[in-house]
């Protein structure tokens, strides 16, 4: 189901991330159970976290808004496709645009820059984050597409 028809037939029941997300994965829509990530401008978390299991999760980045440093580059995305993962949302930038264009991942981010993150081994894994206006908890459901992204405690069809 779309987020449209979500929205409309479960209202308040949804939050509704209030970001200019840009679609970037080969896959524009995707859902599953949430995994977090907060870190800026080291993406040593997220290396960890694409390389476990996905088992059909979206991993949901809090980059912090930066554009500075990309968190996402196209070996990292390849692992995550490699492992099961459905998604990843970045609220900060992504690099390698086009080769991640090409992977079977959903991948939304508010830009890209061809910087890579530093490496410090900084970072917070599955902890509630706060994202363009809501808050994203570990085990959530989120739901995405070419019109927005919403989640909810429980998974909604």
């Amino acid at each position: 189901m779309n987020t449209c028809d979500l929205c409309d037939l479960h209202g308040d029941r949804l939050r509704v991330i209030e970001l200019p997300l840009r679609d970037y994965g080969g896959r524009l829509a995707f859902d599953g159970v949430v995994s977090t990530v907060r870190a800026h401008e080291d993406n040593s978390r997220v290396r960890e976290a694409v390389a476990e299991s996905g088992h059909g999760r979206v991993l949901v980045i809090d980059g912090g808004g930066s554009l500075r440093r990309a968190m996402l580059g196209d070996l990292l995305a390849a692992k995550a496709v490699e492992n099961g993962w459905a998604g990843v949302v970045v609220i900060g930038a992504i690099r390698d645009s086009a080769a991640i264009g090409a992977l079977e991942l959903g991948v939304k981010a508010l830009g890209t820059c061809p910087r890579k993150t530093d490496k410090h081994d900084r970072g917070e894994r599955d902890v509630a984050v706060e994202i363009g206006g809501v808050i994203v908890r570990p085990g959530d459901w989120l739901c995405a597409d070419e019109d927005g992204v919403v989640l909810s405690d429980a998974v909604l069809r």
